[in-house]
């Protein structure tokens, strides 16, 4: 089956400042698929390459086997990019801009019942003869999605499409992804929310320095890092021993997390010096470790 997205040895350079080096990957049709990484990574540049508004140095992309370059129509016919920034035309009413952009694709007057579906699935309906000016960032956001979706591409790239939104539209647009994914869509999403990537992907791609530095099954990303965390909760003036100190990773003052390794530390160990050293332990919890603690593992960002 051809490739939803297929990214060959694409590089881009700005100067002496290297944004991707030979980065290669495919995206299988109707996958799940995350792509993660610190500011800077490369994440946008490779975005903007896959929707044809950065032209890439070296390598190949194409869109359902359409190459961006050779057949840009064609490519971009099956791709739907939701971008990061809110750009939008302020004096067009959001019935205007959907059907301007469904007029871009040559999507004729059957266009109509599809806006109309989008609208309401957006929660849209009562906006749509409001101009863009008079919205408020979330609807904007809204109007966003429903512009990618407006010609039914079977390919949608979401670059961090909750950034800076309210909890109650994040459920909303996860909701909407959800579905999306569900009438066999491909997905490709961005995001800096590790816990959405974690709920939603199928599999994950981690950048770092315009390279890619791990791509699996997001269940295997997260077995293949054998630790647990223990959260320990002691007397704010208690003193750890420097073996147990060793193993912290966060907290102060009597409230610590420690990284446990599979095979060398044993939570009935760590419990067991506790008490040696005469530390009188106030409350005690495990958990495993999330995608979160698996990206600082591979890239060194806490931030």
């Amino acid at each position: 089956m051809t490739a939803a997205l297929s990214i060959d040895g694409v590089s881009k350079r700005y100067g002496s400042l290297t944004a991707l080096n030979a980065v290669s990957f495919e995206i299988a049709q109707g996958e799940f698929f995350g792509l993660l990484g610190p500011n800077g990574a490369g994440k946008s540049t490779l975005i903007n390459i896959i929707a044809g508004l950065v032209r890439k140095d070296a390598g190949t992309v194409a869109v359902l086997g359409h190459d961006t370059v050779r057949n840009f129509r064609g490519a971009r016919r099956n791709l739907g990019v939701v971008p990061q920034e809110l750009v939008y035309d302020p004096f067009f009413t959001v019935q205007e801009i959907l059907r301007i952009q469904a007029g871009y694709y040559g999507c004729g007057s059957e266009s109509a019942a599809w806006i109309d579906e989008l609208l309401t699935a957006l929660d849209l309906q009562d906006k749509r003869g409001a101009k863009m000016r008079q919205l408020s960032g979330g609807m904007k956001r809204r109007v966003l999605i429903a512009q990618a979706l407006v010609h039914k591409p079977p390919v949608v790239v979401l670059d961090e499409p909750t950034a800076g939104v309210d909890v109650e539209l994040r459920r909303a647009l996860w909701k909407f992804t959800r579905r999306l994914h569900g009438e066999g869509h491909t997905i490709v999403l961005t995001t800096h929310y590790l816990e959405e990537a974690e709920a939603l992907c199928e599999r994950i791609a981690v950048m770092d320095g315009g390279e890619l530095r791990a791509l699996e099954p997001t269940r295997a990303f997260l077995d293949r890092h054998p630790f647990r965390f223990l959260r320990i909760k002691l007397a704010p003036d208690a003193v750890l021993p420097d073996a147990i100190r060793a193993l912290v990773v966060d907290g102060a003052d009597g409230d610590y997390e420690l990284r446990l390794k599979a095979g060398e530390q044993r939570i009935g160990e760590v419990l067991e010096a506790l008490r040696a050293a005469e530390l009188r332990l106030l409350d005690v919890h495990t958990r495993e470790p999330s995608l979160e603690d698996v990206f600082v593992e591979l890239t060194g960002d806490a931030a």
